[in-house]
């Protein structure tokens, strides 16, 4: 029988071919992508992944393709949308990689004839209105109509019925104070979308002097075709990523989530309810996203099943609820993936409570920091109106300026304690690193320069045309990094092609004005231009990378050499060092009342308490002995999370975490706990994660030994116990154990194991 042709195929070697070439430009682009939770990805079965934000356009998907294939060995099926697979390069790169075209409606947006206003908006916020409009020919049933973008937002709805060329029923009110002010013409509209004078009396709702507003409309878009293609990849045992958000954006929050997901999640298991089908959320968490040489940690949550009761209800014709229940369980798990804030200015007085927090002056890993971001987010989101949040904020924010008016960073202000020796020593090396430096980048700078140009020009038009076409974009960020990539592909190439031709017509027309030996081919000078071109690039790529770094330290020790500059970086340091005891003060004070095991298990050690809590080396690691950065504490043993960190029925006490773990599991560490802890017997330590080396013997924390008597005491049930373990051994001459570790071979339970 025939094999039945693929909707949307995917072909694994040309997959992987154009993966690796991806991803030379991604590793080149970025200082460090690290994939963290990649473990609890399954390796086999029908796979959904659910990836935000959506902070860089066509960068993400390569991104998560490239995680996803050197982590956990799999190929997957992106949903693109059908305008970027309009393009040539990007479209055929992404049909070869299986990838599915999806069209949005708002791609299709068009400015409609007229204006609209809502005569009712408190007794019939539905009801739409138009001032020399033609719905009956402009505005399809199941279209959307759409507002002029404000504040970076444009408000749409789904056209539910068409009542002549002047009146439309919307299927949902519009919400938000910016869209009833377009739609009314009233500014008294509070945020939460309510009238302040009142309402309620027909056409009084609105301004007699209002027209209306202008609009467009959107068609009806059929996504049939991609739910089969989806299905089709599913039922194959296949995976599929989707970004959920419905386009990039550079927002500090999420955007509401298309329904999409749900649909496909539900749809595939009410045709294959045995298929096993997971949704995994990935958190795409940049530091800076926009920007040459970022750093960026990938975050993958734990997979959600979804329930046998909601594929039900789906089935029984309850579609809307079971696909809106479904999809708040995949926010809620993109949430505890993510790092998001209200606004940029909160992101950054939580990014400056991280680096306070942190006055061990310790360099944390990147997955650290993350998670550390998203607990102090959830506790500043908390207790942002106590009295001791708001006056740390301001303290914070006039530190933040005093830095920006000197141009320094945070880690910058420890130069002030340097003596000035020190600082003349430190200046002149660096100032000669940085010469050599200079030298090996310069080579390389001047040949790429045309690209560097190039992608900045072009980065920042397609920027500014993504901002005037989007309705969620703020500044166009999330396609800069795209198109510097995409430049740097098509012109790299070229120019590399360019230079090497020049070489060899040189060689060829005089020998390089005769430095280049008779004896050496042709072919030879254009096999080293091949090589030796990207070489240059590369090393300058390096070079550069270590020189910037060295130039911007440069700044403190020049100001720390100017008595006036170096009294105000001396009184900086010791605000810095007020405000880091103030930040720590009210972490410790709130902290225990928003996560119960705070003091129990820490990640940053308290620099105000001296019996902060160390936890010996485990003597079970086979490994050797490993050692922690100060100030940083392994998980409490005491956890009540350990079993969820085991792979594959493993204890994850003798199981090795991957790499990107190596860190341990921090939602297991008191104020990174991403659950309080159990007090259920089955996720106790006891019989949850040590169940493979104890069994079900109850494990109690060691009681202090506090005198020479408690010390003799414990050390005499010691010799006793390994006394009677001894007899043991003696009468049935055998140093084999049952399993369960709770009996011995010779008892009657022991003979019931065996």
């Amino acid at each position: 029988m025939a094999r039945r042709k693929e909707l949307v195929p995917l072909i694994p070697w040309i997959y992987d071919v154009l993966l690796w070439q991806l991803s030379i430009l991604v590793d080149l682009f970025f200082r460090e992508i690290h994939p963290r939770g990649s473990w609890k990805v399954p390796k086999t079965g029908p796979v959904i992944f659910v990836a935000a934000p959506h902070a860089n356009q066509f960068v993400d998907p390569v991104i998560l393709m490239r995680v996803l294939r050197r982590e956990a060995h799999r190929r997957i099926s992106i949903l693109v949308a059908a305008k970027s697979m309009e393009r040539k390069f990007v479209g055929t790169y992404a049909k070869w990689c299986g990838a599915v075209p999806v069209g949005r409606a708002l791609d299709a947006a068009k400015v409609a004839q007229g204006k609209i206003y809502l005569p009712n908006p408190v007794d019939d916020p539905t009801l739409v209105r138009g001032f020399k409009t033609q719905f009956e020919t402009q505005a399809p049933v199941g279209g959307l109509v759409v507002l002029p973008t404000v504040n970076g937002t444009a408000a749409n709805a789904e056209i539910l019925e068409i009542h002549g060329p002047e009146e439309l029923r919307i299927k949902k009110e519009f919400k938000g104070p910016d869209a009833l002010k377009q739609l009314t013409g009233r500014s008294d509209v509070n945020k939460q979308g309510k009238f302040i004078n009142g309402g309620g009396h027909g056409e009084r709702d609105v301004l007699d002097s209002f027209e209306g507003s202008s609009f467009k409309t959107a068609p009806k878009v059929d996504q049939t075709k991609v739910y089969d293609a989806v299905f089709e990849r599913l039922e194959s045992g296949g995976c599929v990523a989707i970004f959920p958000e419905g386009g990039s954006h550079d927002r500090p929050e999420l955007l509401p989530l298309k329904a999409g997901v749900a649909i496909m999640a539900l749809g595939s298991l009410a045709a294959h309810p045995d298929s096993g089908l997971k949704i995994v959320p990935c958190g795409m968490n940049y530091f800076h996203a926009h920007k040459f040489r970022s750093r960026a940690v990938i975050e993958f949550g734990n997979p959600i099943d979804v329930p046998t009761e909601l594929v039900e209800l789906y089935r029984s014709g309850e579609r809307r609820e079971a696909t809106s229940q479904l999809l708040e369980t995949v926010y809620q798990s993109l949430v505890a993936v993510t790092v998001t804030s209200p606004d940029y200015n909160t992101l950054m007085f939580i990014q400056a409570v991280r680096r306070l927090y942190n006055p061990s002056g310790k360099k944390l890993p990147l997955p650290m920091i993350v998670e550390l971001n998203r607990r102090l987010v959830k506790g500043y989101t908390y207790y942002k109106s106590d009295p001791r949040i708001v006056t740390l904020e301001k303290s914070i924010k006039e530190y933040n300026k005093q830095l920006w008016l000197l141009g320094l960073r945070d880690y910058q202000v420890e130069y002030a304690k340097f003596s000035v020796l020190k600082v003349v020593f430190t200046l002149i090396y660096r100032l000669g690193k940085l010469a050599v430096m200079s030298i090996g980048t310069l080579p390389g700078l001047v040949l790429f320069a045309p690209v560097f140009v190039a992608s900045k020009i072009i980065s920042i038009k397609k920027s500014r045309e993504a901002l005037a076409a989007s309705t969620v974009k703020l500044e166009g960020r999330d396609v800069l990094a795209t198109w510097k990539l995409l430049v740097a592909l098509a012109f790299a190439p070229l120019l590399y092609a360019f230079y090497t031709t020049l070489l060899t017509w040189w060689t060829y027309r005089n020998r390089v004005q005769g430095y280049m030996p008779d004896w050496v081919p042709i072919w030879m000078v254009i096999a080293f231009g091949v090589v030796f071109f990207p070489s240059i690039t590369f090393a300058a790529l390096r070079f550069g990378e270590t020189g910037m770094d060295i130039l911007k330290s440069l700044r403190p020790l020049v100001l720390s050499l100017n008595p006036t500059s170096a009294n105000t970086l001396v009184k900086l340091r010791k605000k810095r060092a007020k405000i880091s005891l103030e930040v720590t003060e009210v972490i410790n004070t709130l902290g225990p009342e928003m996560f119960p095991d705070f003091d129990n298990a820490r990640i940053i050690a308290d620099p105000l308490r001296e019996d902060t809590y160390q936890e010996p080396l485990s003597p079970t690691s086979t490994r050797g002995s490993r050692s922690y950065p100060d100030g940083l504490i392994p998980p409490s043993p005491t956890s009540s999370t350990h079993a969820d960190a085991s792979i594959g029925g493993v204890s994850s006490i003798r199981a090795h975490l991957p790499r990107n773990e190596s860190f341990h599991n921090l939602g297991n560490i008191g104020i990174f706990a991403s659950r309080p802890p159990s007090r259920s017997s089955s996720r106790s330590n006891s019989s949850g994660s040590l169940a493979g080396l104890t069994g079900s013997i109850p494990f109690k924390k060691f009681s202090a030994v506090g005198s020479k008597e408690s010390l003799d005491e414990v050390s005499k049930k010691i010799r006793g116990a390994m006394r009677e373990r001894g007899k043991e051994r003696n009468r049935h001459g055998s140093w084999e154990f049952a399993d369960s570790g709770a009996v011995t071979p010779g008892s009657e339970e022991g003979k019931k194991e065996l």
